[in-house]
């Protein structure tokens, strides 16, 4: 990390049949994200002069070939194109093969070179879970890509939003699947893996309060029995491993807590437990943060949304912060690696 300790931070397209490119266009214009980070646009032309048309304005591209190259100043775009075939047929607004197999060779070629150490992180725009399928990608999503192409076990989501952070548990999946998931065994391993992420950010004795599965946290096992024989058995195990855990507490009080400073962070148990506190709180700058991998990756929460796509109105309020927090975390990182 160098040039003032602006942390290099590749930037991926995703779906190029999506809002992705016009939002990094839009984020990319913003002078004050170039103030906190380095940003590397992972792509093809043609997405990006796609959505240049779409904005009205033509982007000024600059082409490197390796990051070091880049110069990193607001005006024009540094960009690495990484050449994906069958796009010159592409139409806004619809799950096609080729923009989702588009979509993962970004990523592919970004986490290629933060292996490498090139760039400190990476800072994904949205993706589409159909696409990837039709376009023979062998992972469901981001995280698991991540994950697979890093060989690391152990990620987690943390979304952070003002001052909450919300680690997850169970994700993409059903809801009865996300409940058969709450097991004693589960909420230990994910708040061990949550405290080691707030370790690495420099918070070793951060707090993690659990939200409840049950309505008032199942009212003594009236509502529920999970809080009993599951979730509490979990927190006092993960005390036992020097978690500052605590809970279960009911999910309509923990999440306010939290922004009231009483926890450090929370865990939610399943997927809308938690997107639904950051989102009411504020839906365009709620940022997800890929925890347990060997560098930061951040990423809008928010998907491709197909029905504007190609026309020039989506906000990129969420696309800024994410490369801002991505430039962020990776200095904690490296601060606290040091």
């Amino acid at each position: 990390m160098s040039d003032g300790d602006r942390p290099l931070v590749g930037v991926t397209l995703g779906d190029p049949a999506g809002v992705g490119p016009e939002i990094v266009l839009k984020a990319l214009a913003e002078p004050d994200v170039y103030e906190q980070a380095r940003p590397l646009v992972f792509g093809d032309r043609v997405a990006l002069e796609r959505a240049g048309a779409a904005l009205g304005r033509p982007p000024e591209l600059r082409t490197v070939d390796r990051p070091a190259e880049g110069r990193y100043r607001v005006g024009a775009i540094d960009f690495l194109d990484v050449g994906s075939p069958d796009l010159d047929e592409l139409t806004w607004g619809r799950v096609q093969p080729a923009a989702g197999r588009a979509a993962f060779r970004y990523v592919e070629r970004a986490v290629q070179l933060a292996l490498a150490e090139e760039i400190d992180a990476i800072a994904t725009a949205p993706i589409n879970k159909e696409a990837l399928q039709l376009g023979g990608v062998p992972h469901l999503d981001h995280t698991t890509a991540l994950a697979r192409l890093t060989n690391s076990p152990d990620t987690l989501t943390m979304f952070t939003v003002g001052r909450l952070r919300i680690f997850f548990m169970a994700r993409h999946m059903s809801m009865r699947a996300a409940c058969d998931e709450v097991t004693t065994e589960n909420v230990h391993a994910t708040l061990v893996k949550a405290h080691k992420a707030l370790v690495r950010f420099g918070e070793p004795g951060a707090s993690i309060a659990v939200a409840a599965l049950n309505p008032h946290g199942g009212e003594h096992g009236m509502f529920g029995r999970e809080e009993i024989d599951e979730i509490a058995p979990g927190v006092e195990r993960a005390r036992a491993d020097g978690v500052d855990a605590h809970g279960p507490i009911p999910a309509d009080a923990v999440f306010h807590q939290c922004l009231q400073g009483r926890w450090d962070a929370v865990l939610s148990l399943h997927h809308d437990q938690g997107h639904i506190a950051a989102k009411t709180l504020d839906f365009e700058r709620t940022i997800a943060i890929t925890t347990g991998l060997p560098f930061i990756r951040s990423s809008v929460d928010h998907g491709t949304a197909f029905d504007i796509a190609g026309q020039g109105i989506a906000g990129a309020t969420g696309m800024a912060e994410s490369i801002r927090l991505a430039a962020k975390y990776a200095r904690l990182l490296d601060a606290n690696a040091a």
